[in-house]
């Protein structure tokens, strides 16, 4: 399903096969308000990092022939969300984290995101300071890191990872680019931060549920927030916008890419954000004993 009224370009699909506010952009640089993002998709195998890495360099490459600009694989993608498998145990899970400073297949995305000229959101389990996190890191067009956001709401399986205790945005062509993993995206005050922060655009890898409540979610995130919302689940790719529309959609296990074009200056804050009452929100915040 496509929404043409919302979108600057037209959504292709393939066959098989997001740091402060005011650092958002180079300030030489007008940010620039249209991108086309790929969302991939696929069903990964768990622990097989060869294979799957390999499925991402073939759909990134159809990304590229697109003419995507930012690419997002879905949550944990490298190691197909091992944790919640039947076997796995935190020194099995520690065993297939990424070390960030030695990490081959890191390196490689690196090499990619300046190959291709794109940015790329990369969805991985993370080794650092002896914690092992569930991660998503955003590389740039020069094949810089710029970013890594650990995965902040954690339940069940989840809790053999470390939680993240950040929602930072990143700068980027675009402005600030927030990323919020799977479960976070609950959490109404997750996308709320990220917007706050500038984020016009949100990047959810994800490996969750997904299908028509986790749709009525999403929109309701991204009209509540004025943005867009850039949800990648192995089975279904899915942008939703800032009047709370679908945007686009594919849903399907064979592999693939979405690639769609968004302009960003529809995120505004004339609406929902302008008329906020903060100060009626503290209990939120500071919520004292139960």
């Amino acid at each position: 399903m496509l929404s043409c009224a919302v979108i600057a370009f037209a959504c292709l699909f393939a066959g098989p096969l997001c740091m402060p506010l005011l650092a958002a952009t180079d300030a030489e640089s007008p940010m620039r308000d249209s991108v086309r993002v790929a969302l991939m998709r696929g069903v990964p195998r768990k622990w097989d990092l060869d294979a799957n890495f390999a499925v991402f360099l073939k759909l990134l490459d159809k990304a590229a022939a697109q003419g995507a600009e930012l690419f997002i694989t879905p949550e944990c993608w490298l190691d197909g969300y091992a944790a919640p498998d039947d076997g796995s145990t935190p020194d099995r899970l520690r065993s297939i984290a990424q070390d960030l400073d030695v990490s081959p297949y890191l390196k490689r995305v690196a090499e990619e995101a300046a190959r291709h000229r794109m940015y790329i959101c990369f969805g991985f389990t993370s080794l650092g300071d002896g914690a092992v996190s569930n991660a998503a890191g955003l590389w740039d067009a020069e094949g810089r890191r710029v970013g890594v956001y650990h995965k902040t709401h954690l339940q069940a399986h989840d809790l053999q990872y470390a939680p993240g205790t950040e929602l930072p945005v990143w700068p980027s062509p675009w402005g600030p680019l927030g990323i919020m993993i799977c479960a976070d995206r609950r959490w109404p005050e997750t996308a709320r931060v990220l917007r706050l922060r500038g984020a016009r655009l949100i990047l959810n890898p994800t490996y969750g549920f997904h299908g028509d409540f986790n749709e009525a979610m999403m929109r309701t995130r991204s009209f509540e927030n004025q943005c867009f919302i850039a949800f990648t689940h192995p089975e279904e790719s899915l942008v939703t916008g800032p009047k709370g529309e679908v945007v686009a959609r594919h849903r399907g296990r064979r592999a693939g890419v979405l690639v769609c074009g968004l302009l960003l200056d529809r995120a505004t804050d004339d609406n929902h954000l302008r008329d906020r009452r903060p100060e009626l929100y503290e209990l939120i915040a500071n919520p004292g004993p139960r």
